[in-house]
């Protein structure tokens, strides 16, 4: 019978990162999975620009007939998602059928994934001409920095 190995230690600490590590792996693999065939789940992708600048990121989404009501915008410190739905207008006159129909109705959906640091609550969108414009302020990344911590003496060194 083999004796099972238990973690201590680093090596638990090292093994925690590997499970995180490919979770977050999986997770992209399955964004981009999805990503990569949007009419699978039923929803049609609107285009996407995404752009940097040196204070900024941001996202312009074509979504032609779609008015601000009809779009959800939700935001976390690692992807960006825009749904909603375009509703297709009844026509006045009475169509006996398409000879080519190219443009996409009903509902949409795309997620664009974020690998920087910035500031959700400075985060603002504006539709305007069919564009959907997200400005995404960036954010002095800190990881890594050393911060002193100051410390103070009680004075009670008596004991």
């Amino acid at each position: 019978m083999i004796k099972p190995i238990r973690a201590t230690g680093l090596e638990r600490l090292e093994l925690q990162r590997l499970r995180d590590r490919v979770g977050r792996l999986y997770a992209a693999l399955q964004e981009a999975t999805e990503a990569e065939n949007p009419l699978a789940s039923g929803t049609w992708a609107p285009p996407v620009d995404l752009c940097e600048t040196e204070k900024m990121i941001s996202i312009r989404v074509e979504l032609p007939g779609v008015t601000a009501e009809q779009i959800k915008i939700g935001l976390c410190n690692t992807k960006l998602r825009i749904s909603g739905e375009k509703k297709r207008r009844p026509n006045r006159r009475k169509i006996l059928s398409y000879l080519c129909s190219e443009r996409s109705f009903g509902k949409f959906e795309r997620i664009v994934p974020l690998r920087w640091t910035f500031s959700i609550r400075e985060a603002s969108a504006e539709l305007s001409n069919g564009v959907l414009h997200i400005c995404l302020p960036k954010m002095e990344d800190r990881r890594g920095e050393e911060v002193l911590i100051a410390v103070k003496d009680t004075g009670h060194g008596d004991s």
